[in-house]
């Protein structure tokens, strides 16, 4: 199985590790550490030195209560980060759930859209189809402003399925292939932390949607209420969520500490798959 991810082809034979570009002054995890263009290209260029598979460069804050921009700021914040990763040998996407942004996007080079209304916008079906670029199809129970308030389901795992299968099904009416669509519960996107413990638990029922697996829990508020840590202190938390995610059934995760989740995913290959430790072992002849 392979992800078309625009001029990319990406196996899905072990996890990818997508790692995350906050070009935003208010972001929940970093606090806009990287809101400045020249700061954004040489974080992202560290997390493909760190082993991301995919960069994922957002110039809008979907946190909790976060208010939307203007298509002209989240253009200004994305297109010159976007235009300056395009050509370093991993492909980009760009998170947005603007169509106009989508566009100009895609003819900037990006790889792949996200998008945390699943391409329910005026548009956005339209937007990507038309060209090979992948996309992730993402659920979430009402908007960034008032998503928490509240989120209310009876059963979060059938409900969040079902949400996704139409809007694969949308999608593959648009005339994006099933090997170009990503599917996202949403972790943390009008979900309580019971909600979110649940979908994790049964991300497996996900897997009959036939897109490849997304999971976003890093740094999320749910680890956070599990451990009584800051978002920048819930590295193991995530980790360990990032691991859990895989082996129920993810086949990418969304990070923002792409080195050691990548340590932790060649370990669990290692133990999952002797062919990939032999390789590994040829390549990084290291002591004991």
């Amino acid at each position: 199985m392979f992800l078309q991810c625009g001029k990319f082809r990406l196996p899905l034979e072990r996890p990818l590790v997508m790692g995350v570009v906050n070009v935003t002054p208010d972001s929940f995890s970093d606090g806009g550490l990287y809101a400045d263009t020249g700061r954004a290209v040489a974080h992202a260029r560290r997390l493909i030195e760190e082993g991301a598979d995919i960069l994922d460069i957002g110039g809008e804050s979907t946190r909790p209560g976060a208010a939307p921009v203007t298509l002209e700021e989240e253009r200004r914040r994305v297109l010159p980060v976007l235009e300056a990763l395009v050509a370093d040998g991993v492909p980009v996407s760009v998170d947005t759930r603007k169509p106009g942004l989508m566009r100009e996007a895609i003819a900037a080079g990006a790889a792949m859209i996200n998008d945390v209304t699943a391409l329910s916008g005026p548009g956005a079906l339209e937007a990507v189809a038309q060209a090979p670029v992948a996309v992730c199809l993402m659920h979430m129970q009402g908007d960034p402003g008032t998503m928490q308030t509240n989120p209310t389901y009876r059963d979060v795992v059938r409900e969040v399925r079902n949400f996704l299968a139409r809007r694969v099904a949308a999608a593959e009416t648009a005339g994006i292939a099933r090997n170009r669509i990503v599917v996202d519960p949403g972790f943390g996107f009008g979900k309580t932390a019971e909600h979110n413990l649940a979908l994790l638990r049964s991300l497996g029922e996900l897997k009959s949607l036939g897109g490849a697996l997304l999971a976003g829990l890093s740094r999320k508020a749910v680890l956070g209420k599990l451990t009584g840590r800051e978002p920048q202190e819930r590295v193991h938390a995530s980790v360990a969520a990032a691991l859990l995610a895989v082996q129920n059934g993810a086949q990418i995760v969304r990070v923002h500490d792409v080195a050691a989740t990548r340590d932790a995913l060649t370990i669990w290959n290692a133990v999952k798959n002797p062919e990939f430790t032999a390789r590994r072992a040829r390549r990084n002849k290291g002591g004991n």
